[in-house]
């Protein structure tokens, strides 16, 4: 039992000894800085220890500065390549703005439009039907998408749309059998109707005037009739200009411009309101 007592006493005593000695330390060491190098010696000799337990949290902090940066760049990527599909689309215009003057507006009595907004889509599907040359876009009623709303690419004219869902609408392509629309020959104002024969094959004038003058090269643009297209962007090239011996017509056929067989990025042409009313009717 003394011998307890003894130990627990002599504990007591070595921890009152421990307090003093620390609280002496502390007093010289505030005072004096006799410490300061020591601890100089101490941090110096101690700082590759601090620098390996910080490594995991800064190689975590680089890594996800660095994914940060790449996704921030990825975003930047994307909408710069956006924006460069919606700056070629306005230099589809540049020729016929060249070749347009005061006779060519009175002639055709359709101002040229140059007031159209854009909103770019992505192809996501195409039709399933063998007999319809058609695409799927990501665009629905939800971004304002709607019937008959024309549809081109950087090159030139693609389609328009024809049935709009929520999130997708379904675009009917210039090549498709049942697609038809008004053209003019940019070189002189010639007006006919670019006629889809599928897109695997080129598309055919027809309602073209007589001894109509017509050259392969010529560039067909749209002419603004019918109210479905704004005026003025690129069709297809007149490819053939034949004579049919059978109906002593000219058979004349074109090349889209646009190529629609590969397609991955659209532009949807938004019109005033008052040209969508006049499409409805």
């Amino acid at each position: 039992m003394q011998s307890i007592f003894n130990k627990q006493s002599s504990l007591r005593l070595r921890l009152l000894l421990a307090i003093i000695l620390s609280i002496v330390i502390i007093i010289t060491d505030y005072s004096y800085q006799s410490f300061s190098t020591i601890h100089t010696y101490m941090d110096t000799a101690i700082s590759p220890l601090y620098i390996l337990a910080n490594s995991p949290r800064a190689l975590f902090d680089q890594i996800s500065v660095m994914f940060a940066s790449r996704q921030k760049l990825i975003l930047e990527i994307k909408e710069l390549h956006d924006q460069l599909i919606l700056k070629r689309s306005d230099l589809l215009m540049l020729n016929h703005i060249k070749k347009e003057n005061s006779y060519l507006r009175e002639l055709l009595g359709s101002p040229l439009r140059q007031d159209d907004h854009k909103m770019l889509a992505q192809v996501i599907s195409t039709s399933s039907d063998p007999y319809s040359d058609q695409v799927i876009v990501d665009k629905g009623s939800t971004n304002k998408v709607y019937e008959g709303q024309p549809v081109i690419s950087e090159k030139g004219v693609i389609g328009q749309v024809i049935a709009v869902g929520k999130k997708t609408s379904r675009v009917l392509l210039l090549c498709d059998l049942s697609h038809a629309l008004p053209v003019q020959i940019l070189r002189n104002g010639i007006r006919a109707i670019a006629s889809g024969h599928g897109c695997t094959a080129e598309l055919q004038l027809e309602y073209i005037p007589d001894h109509a003058d017509i050259q392969d090269g010529d560039i067909l643009v749209t002419s603004g009739l019918g109210g479905k297209f704004p005026e003025g962007y690129p069709v297809a090239i007149v490819s053939s200009v034949k004579e049919d011996i059978n109906n002593s017509n000219v058979v004349v056929r074109a090349h889209p411009i646009a190529n629609l067989q590969y397609l991955r990025y659209l532009i949807l042409l938004e019109r005033e309101q008052n040209d969508r009313m006049d499409l409805k009717k």
